[in-house]
């Protein structure tokens, strides 16, 4: 058995543990959510990793929700970023760091979780006040924040945690403030399958 049907069977066994089919569409009910992350514009444009995508669910777990993403078709033994995300392509809006998402030797990933992924997740600055600066480069930190009122965040997106690690898998080279250095790789995965401002945690009621 060679390392390609391996890592099809790998494949096979991480989509087949979700039970549901791959698609482009929300399915929320039962206390849970599916949809599908698609490769992003940049991805597709460049005609990298074409096997790339992912699985997501999300169920809620009493006052959170707990989201697992299980991902295929990426680099082997490679960290990646998600974020959720106020639209899936760039500007990309508001956008907050869930955590880390690395493939196993086969390229599949899989990664829970916890907090609000529901019809109420959403961030708020009323007034302007001073943040931390914590890092000067690539991308330096904010000083202060602008107010802006209620902005839900219902997408979601992953990014390659190093640029370099993108190159090497044939895709650009560039590097974007999505990671928890600021420093990491384009975007691989998102919902852009959604509309702007209907994204699918917009369809999963508290």
């Amino acid at each position: 058995m060679n390392k390609l049907t391996i890592a099809a069977g790998a494949v096979a066994l991480a989509t087949a543990g979700l039970g549901i089919a791959q698609t482009s569409t929300a399915d929320a009910g039962g206390g849970r959510l599916n949809f599908a992350l698609q490769r992003s514009p940049g991805i597709v444009a460049a005609g990298c990793l074409p096997y790339a995508a992912a699985r997501v669910t999300v169920k809620h777990d009493g006052p959170v929700e707990r989201m697992n993403i299980t991902a295929w078709g990426l680099p082997a033994n490679t960290e990646f970023d998600t974020f959720v995300i106020q639209v899936p392509n760039a500007p990309f809006g508001v956008s907050w760091y869930q955590g880390d998402l690395e493939t196993n030797g086969y390229g599949v990933a899989h990664q829970e979780y916890v907090g609000r992924f529901q019809q109420e997740t959403f961030a708020i600055a009323p007034k302007s006040a001073p943040a931390p600066s914590v890092h000067s480069t690539p991308t330096p930190d904010d000083t202060t924040n602008p107010p802006f009122g209620p902005i839900h965040t219902f997408h979601v997106g992953v990014w390659f945690n190093s640029p370099a690690d993108a190159v090497k898998a044939g895709c650009p080279g560039n590097t974007t403030p999505f990671n928890g250095e600021h420093n990491a790789g384009v975007q691989v995965l998102n919902t852009a399958q959604f509309a702007d401002t209907a994204g699918p945690l917009g369809t999963f009621k508290p």
